[in-house]
Parts: structure tokens; C-alpha cells; sequence
């Protein structure tokens, strides 16, 4: 992925070329390809090249046109609809460069410009004629955008160390961030971890000028819009144009194309789609990189991965996933990781890329997040409990249980249950028990059965914890964040503000699972893994029109007779192998992360548990850390939040050490 960068002197003072070479030198390993600086007066633009598209090998950036320059770490989608819109033909097609169409939309559109484009783009627009800079970010937050601003200047960057090697930059610790870590909420799309350094939300474009800055956001996803069609299979063959749409276009490349493969939905569809594209283009086979995991054979997921590549067309490449762990190579990280690991997977992101790297692919694909862009769909049988429709319901419990192994009961507490204690706080009797007998009819229990199993159990358990003054687990302070330090920064208020209401409906969750904090923060974590090995990262699932397209679907789209993500099983038969295509579950990475945490790295963590807690003391309660790793190392009960635990706080305790920043 390129890189970019600018400073805009606010009070008209011209702009230092050093301070550019400074950032431009702390971004140079994300462009291979060459770079540049542009400066005129109160103004300064940066670019690290890394050619990807067959067009950006004639791209030279910032690029200056009349009183315009811009610099821009850009893939635009919908190039042959933009260019019949600006009514460019006086050239051919593929000689016009993504940064010259954006700029021509901002001519042709002004700030309006990023709702007509598609793809994934952070840029920045120098206008002389209205003496402002003009930045906006993709719809999903694939290309990251940093900045910093104080009275006098305004500074961004594709990463945070091209702001921080300024000096007007402090390098301060901002203790919010850190507690949002700990917390694991991360719906603050604007903060970082430095004070002042803040990101440009997804979606969002901005303005700035010496009177001031305007931030706004140019697209939302529409939580009512719904799509009806005749059919099931009209839904599934719109579903597989637009998906392969997703795909194809992305594939526009002047390099090797490589794709991960783990053997699940996601990236087995992506595979199989992209090299039949590839295929019928007589384009060179596609590299696909695997994890694999001989002595954790939990994790392990070949024969998925054996029957993608089984069916030809593909150059596999395979990795050793359980042979390093979420603290390995750390040195080599930490040149480019710039804040606490937001998640115990990096790892697998950072080895894949290097095996990438080593095939000589620039370009990745990715299965990220294709679960909550299509969505599994599952709330739909708490819709059915809230509806009363107790046939439907059993139904697809019944084959629901059957696909996942466990017992239409258990599907029914975990979906009908709540519905039933709603009924009861609410002091609704009768329909409780209309309710109960409904269901009685179907699930072959009897009524005095399900009675206490779903009333009179459930409402003795709610006193009881009532009396004793137990808290709700869901709304308890975190043991592992000091008291103190909570207090300090009144992070109950915050969590409160921050926490996303219960959806009880699909397409509400799937909007909140598509509109969470957490995509665009492993995004830009993903941008900097692969940066780091010269690729382009790239995600089809993240397409505006396929997250458009889902969202809008009907619930049972989403989810019926019992098979979670039902539109996409169904749009790519004849193109997954069965055996990928009805798969009911994935591998649990649990028992690799645990393999990695206390086998691989016991030595390490020891260490920090020692020597280095006086790091995150003013953070961290250590005496209940201390106790979860005694529980940890003697397997004494230990849970999974245990072992999360754990690897928060010694993650941030190694951060520390390796970043020194001031509280």
C-alpha cells in the first residue's frame, strides 16, 4: 500500500521541507516504487509509491493540476462510470491514473465527490482558490488517515510514526485509549493511543481552513432499506453477480495476485471465484497461504483447504501456524505496530504476509469479516420467539441443532429463553403461558416441564441474585482495570456512552456488526502487517455495494432450515466444494492461542509477570492478575477470560516497554 502525507500551515507560513523528508522518511517502507514531495508556501503534500494497478505504473504523486494537487493512497472501482461522467474521452482508458479521477470528480463534484466513488481510498486535495485542504476516507476504513492539529499547522499521514516524528508532535500517552483497551470496547472510531493523534472515521470526509475544521460523515448504511425479489434463487443469483463483481474488480492488478485460504466460507469463496476470473482471462494462477497446524490438530483445517485446492488452478503455499504465537517477532513488529495489539490473531496476518512477500505476490486478498458482512443470521429465532411463531420456530431449531450438534432444547433456551423471561419481568402472565403452551405442541415436552425449566427456575434464580445483591456479570466493573485509574477517567460513564443497545432483530444486528468500531481498527492493523512486506490488502466482503446488498436482504436470506449465511451457500453452488459449502462450524483458534500464550511464549510472560508489572500498575489491578496466572499456569478452572486477561495486560506491559511514551 502507498503512503501519504501533508502539513497545512493554518497561520500562511510556509511549510519546512525537512519536516516533510521527516515524515516521508518514517513511511518509506510502504513505497518500494518511488517518492515525492510537493511544496508551495502554506502547503505540503507527500507520496510513497508501491505500483499496484496496471494504471498507477504512469502515476507520479502529489499531482499537480492548475491551482489542485493531491496525493492519495487510492483503488477506485467504478473507473468506466466516472469516466463517462467527467466525459473524459479524449484518451484511452487505461492511461488515466485512479488519483486523476478522483481529483477530476473534487473539479467536477467538489466535497460531494467521495459519494460518487467506489473502492478503497484515503486521499487529500489541495484547493488554491479556496485555501483548503479537502480529505476523505473509504466508506469502510480500508485505507487508513491519521492527523494532528494545533492552532497553527494541521498535519496527516497513512501512519501514526510519520506525525510522531515531528516534534511538535508529543509523543503523550492518551489513558482513554488504554482503558478502551483493557475494556476491549472500541467504538470510538477517532481515537488512538497518543494524545491528539486521531483517526478519520470510515465514511468521512473533512475540510480545512485557516477559519477552522469541518468534519461530516458523506454515507451511511441504511438500516430500513429492504430488498424483495421472486425467489430464492433470484436472491442467490443477485447475490453471486454482485459478489463476483466484488472480486473482479479487485483483481485489476499489474502484479502476482495472492489470496488467503483457511478453508472456510469466506476466503474459499473468495478463492474459487477469483480463479475462475482468473482462469477465463488467461491470467497467471493465483497463490493461495495457508495456516496449518500440526501440533494443535484442533485448529487445523486442510481437508477444507485440500478440497478448494484440489480442484486445480491454484499455486498453494502452506504456513506453520503453530509454530509461533501472538508475542513472536516482536522486534520486527514493533518497527511498524504502533499501538497495543487490538487482537490475539495478528500474528497469522503478520506470517502470511511474509510468505506473500516471499512468492513475490504484491497484491493479498482477504475473507476479513465476510461474517458480518453477509451475516450468520441466527437472531432470527428470537425474531420467530418475539412473533409467536412457535412452528416455524422448532423448525428450524430442530435443523438448526442438527447442523451445529447440540439439542433443539438448547437452541430453544438460547433463543427462546430470553423471550420468556421478558414476558415475566413485565409481569405478562397470560401470554407467558400462551406462549409456553405453543411451544409445547412442537418440542414434545410437557407443559409442566417447560414451566419451570423456562418460568418458574429462571424467575427463582433472578430473585435470588437480587437478594444477595449480585451483579449482572454484563454490567460488572472489569477486575482487571485498576479502580483508581477507572474512577479517574469516569470509565463507567464512558463504556455506558459507548455500549451498543441489545438488537433484537437481524437486521439490526447486522447493521450494529457492520457499523462496529472494531472493523476499521483491524483494518488499519491489516494495512500496516501487510505494508510492511510491500502488499496491497485487499477485501472483497467489504465491498460498499455487497455490505449494501446484505443488509438489505430478508432475515430468512440470512438464516433458514437451519443453515446460518443461507444466501451464500446458495449463490455459489457448483462453485465451493460441498464439503466448504455446508459446512456447519470453523475451527476454534482458541487452543493455538493458549498453545502460543503459555507453551510458546510461558518464558516471556513469566517475565513480565515478575519484573515488568510496575508498566501498567497505574492501569492495571496486578493482584487480580496475579491471580488469574496462578489459575492460568496450574490450569486451576481457568477460563477463557482468564487467558484474554492475561494476554491484555502483558501485551501492553511489552507495548510499553518497546514505545516509551509520556503518561
Amino acid at each position: 500500500m502507498s503512503g501519504i502525507l501533508g502539513i497545512y500551515s493554518l497561520n500562511d507560513h510556509p511549510v519546512k521541507r525537512d519536516d516533510l523528508t521527516t515524515m516521508i522518511d518514517a513511511l518509506a517502507h510502504r513505497g518500494g516504487d518511488g517518492s515525492n514531495l510537493w511544496l508551495e508556501g502554506a502547503i505540503g503534500l507527500g507520496h510513497q509509491m508501491l505500483w499496484t494497478t496496471p494504471e498507477s505504473l504512469l502515476e507520479h504523486l502529489p499531482l499537480v493540476q492548475g491551482s489542485f494537487a493531491i496525493t492519495a493512497d487510492a483503488r477506485i472501482d467504478n473507473r468506466e462510470e466516472l469516466i463517462a461522467a467527467l466525459a473524459w474521452s479524449d484518451r484511452p482508458i487505461d492511461k488515466i491514473t485512479d488519483s486523476e479521477l478522483i481529483l477530476g470528480a473534487y473539479i467536477q463534484w467538489g466535497e460531494q465527490c467521495p459519494e460518487h466513488l467506489l473502492g478503497d481510498f484515503a486521499f487529500a486535495i489541495w484547493d488554491q482558490s479556496q485555501r483548503s485542504l479537502f480529505c476523505a476516507r473509504d466508506h469502510l476504513g480500508v485505507k487508513p488517515f491519521y492527523y494532528f492539529q494545533t492552532e497553527n499547522q494541521f498535519l496527516f499521514a497513512t501512519e501514526m510514526k510519520a506525525l510522531l516524528a515531528l516534534s511538535q508532535v508529543p509523543c503523550r500517552l492518551n489513558e482513554v485509549r488504554v482503558a478502551d483497551y483493557l475494556s476491549l470496547m472500541f467504538e470510538d472510531k477517532a481515537i488512538t493511543t497518543y494524545q491528539g493523534v486521531l483517526r478519520l472515521p470510515p465514511a468521512h470526509s473533512m475540510s480545512i481552513r485557516p477559519s477552522g475544521m469541518r468534519l461530516w460523515s458523506y454515507w451511511q448504511l441504511d438500516p430500513n432499506r429492504e430488498i424483495k425479489l421472486e425467489s430464492d434463487q433470484a436472491y442467490a443469483d443477485a447475490f453471486r453477480k454482485i459478489f463476483t463483481e466484488a472480486v473482479r474488480c479487485r483483481l485489476r492488478s499489474a502484479f502476482s495476485i495472492g489470496s488467503h485460504l483457511s478453508g472456510g466460507l469466506d476466503s474459499s469463496s473468495i478463492v474459487c471465484v477469483a480463479r475462475q476470473l482468473l482462469s477465463d482471462a488467461e491470467k497467471p494462477l493465483l497463490h493461495t497461504f495457508s495456516n496449518i497446524f500440526d501440533d494443535v490438530p484442533e485448529c487445523d483445517e486442510r481437508s477444507f483447504i485440500h478440497a478448494v485446492a484440489e480442484q486445480g488452478g491454484l499455486i498453494p503455499h502452506y504456513v506453520h501456524a503453530d509454530q509461533f504465537g501472538l508475542f513472536s517477532d516482536l522486534e520486527q513488529i514493533w518497527q511498524y505496530e504502533e499501538e497495543a495489539f487490538v487482537g490475539p490473531s495478528h500474528a497469522y496476518v503478520w506470517h502470511l504476509s511474509h510468505a506473500a512477500q516471499q512468492a513475490g505476490v504484491r497484491i493479498i486478498f482477504d475473507g476479513f469479516d465476510g461474517d458480518t458482512a453477509v451475516w450468520h443470521g441466527t437472531e432470527r429465532l428470537g425474531e420467530l420467539a418475539q412473533q409467536g411463531q412457535w412452528q416455524t420456530f422448532w423448525k428450524e431449531a430442530t435443523s438448526f441443532a442438527k447442523n451445529i450438534g447440540t439439542t433443539p432444547h438448547a437452541v430453544l433456551r438460547h433463543y427462546g429463553l430470553p423471550h420468556f423471561q421478558a414476558l415475566l419481568q413485565q409481569g405478562h402472565w397470560l401470554a407467558f403461558v400462551r406462549n409456553i403452551g405453543q411451544i409445547h405442541r412442537h418440542c414434545h415436552s410437557s407443559r409442566k416441564k417447560l414451566l419451570l425449566d423456562y418460568g418458574l427456575k429462571p424467575l427463582i434464580t433472578s430473585l435470588w441474585q437480587k437478594f444477595r445483591g449480585q451483579v449482572d456479570p454484563e454490567n460488572a466493573p472489569n477486575p482487571l482495570i485498576k479502580e483508581q485509574f477507572a474512577k479517574s477517567i469516569d470509565l463507567e460513564a464512558r463504556l455506558r456512552r459507548l455500549a451498543l443497545p441489545q438488537a433484537s432483530t437481524v437486521k439490526a444486528a447486522h447493521w450494529q456488526g457492520l457499523t462496529q468500531g472494531a472493523i476499521p481498527l483491524a483494518l488499519e492493523q491489516v494495512d500496516r502487517y501487510t505494508a510492511a512486506f510491500g502488499l496491497e490488502a485487499r477485501h472483497p466482503f467489504l465491498d460498499k455495494r455487497l455490505v449494501e446488498f446484505c443488509l438489505a436482504l430478508p432475515a430468512e436470506q440470512k438464516f433458514s432450515q437451519g443453515w446460518s449465511r443461507r444466501i451464500i451457500r446458495q449463490a455459489l453452488v457448483n462453485i465451493l466444494p460441498k464439503q466448504v459449502q455446508w459446512r456447519a462450524s470453523k475451527a476454534d483458534g482458541t487452543a493455538n492461542f493458549r498453545h502460543g500464550l503459555m507453551t510458546l511464549h510461558r518464558s516471556l510472560v513469566e517475565e513480565v509477570m515478575r519484573h515488568q508489572l510496575e508498566r501498567i500498575e497505574a492501569y492495571v489491578n496486578t493482584e487480580f492478575l496475579k491471580q488469574t496466572y496462578q489459575r492460568v499456569i496450574a490450569d486451576d478452572n481457568a477460563t477463557d477470560d482468564d487467558y484474554i486477561a492475561l494476554w491484555k495486560a502483558v501485551a501492553l506491559a511489552l507495548w510499553l516497554q518497546h514505545h516509551p511514551v509520556t503518561p
